[in-house]
């Protein structure tokens, strides 16, 4: 299970890494390198976002990454082959991430039944709510798959809990409001939202958006146990290509 691979992870590092990359951007062979040379850095487990028109969630950097995969031919079915050479190659957990549209239009079920097939160990569908989910947190079960659910902010504390209820793996905390790749403000505001998610649930958290360099990971040990690097890397390979990724997520360890 991915909660009991986490946690057993944790034993051995202060915190776990997660990396975001947009699946056929640049290309897939980029990709590609792209993963190798974040499993080679130390990465622990990675969200592999599925390219979508409108990513609601996302950011320039990442709005244009999704618009230059599907401009490249980047589609569903090219996703989940990929993510069977991927899962196969590499031993950390892999987990797709994208918009309820992607499921609805292939077949919830169905897309359940492929992400196992191909070795996925669970999902991420911001625009999703467990309201409107039954059909998809049926599917991910029958599945052994892991839904993993949000917080953000201005999430109440009861509203935690409930979301909590229906998770599985652990539980994706936004550091702030807006989409990703502005900046966070890593200070007592922070801590103080995470002391608050940290007391809603018993699955592992995760901060993402903002998270930028290794002071942003420093300060987030002891607060949370995986911290997600998104836009970042993204920026990076627009900047200098996807060999110096590597390097980068060593710098963050």
């Amino acid at each position: 299970m991915l909660e009991s691979y986490l946690k057993q992870r944790k034993t051995k590092k202060d915190i776990l890494l997660m990396t975001h990359i947009v699946l056929g951007y640049p290309t897939f062979r980029d990709s590609h390198d792209i993963i190798a040379a974040m499993v080679a850095a130390g990465v622990d487990l990675m969200e592999l976002q599925i390219p979508f028109s409108e990513p609601i969630a996302d950011g320039p950097v990442i709005l244009h990454a999704n618009q230059k995969a599907l401009t490249g031919g980047a589609t569903v079915q090219k996703c989940l082959d990929f993510s069977r050479e991927i899962t196969r190659e590499f031993a950390i957990p892999f987990l797709f991430m994208s918009y309820y549209n992607i499921l609805y239009k292939f077949g919830v079920q169905r897309f359940a039944s492929e992400m196992a097939l191909r070795g996925l160990r669970g999902a991420i569908v911001p625009d999703l709510p467990p309201e409107e989910g039954r059909e998809y947190l049926a599917a991910m079960e029958n599945n052994d798959l892991s839904p993993i659910f949000i917080f953000s902010p201005t999430t109440p504390a009861a509203r935690m809990q409930y979301l909590a209820s229906f998770g599985r793996g652990f539980i994706y905390c936004v550091a702030r409001k807006g989409v990703t790749g502005n900046a966070t403000d890593f200070s007592e505001n922070l801590e103080h939202y995470l002391a608050r998610c940290r007391t809603a649930t018993r699955l592992p958290l995760a901060l993402g958006f903002g998270v930028k360099e290794k002071s942003d990971v420093d300060f987030l040990k002891g607060k949370v146990d995986i911290a997600v690097i998104g836009t970042q890397t993204i920026r990076l390979v627009d900047r200098e290509g996807p060999a110096a990724v590597g390097e980068f997520i060593q710098s963050l360890c």
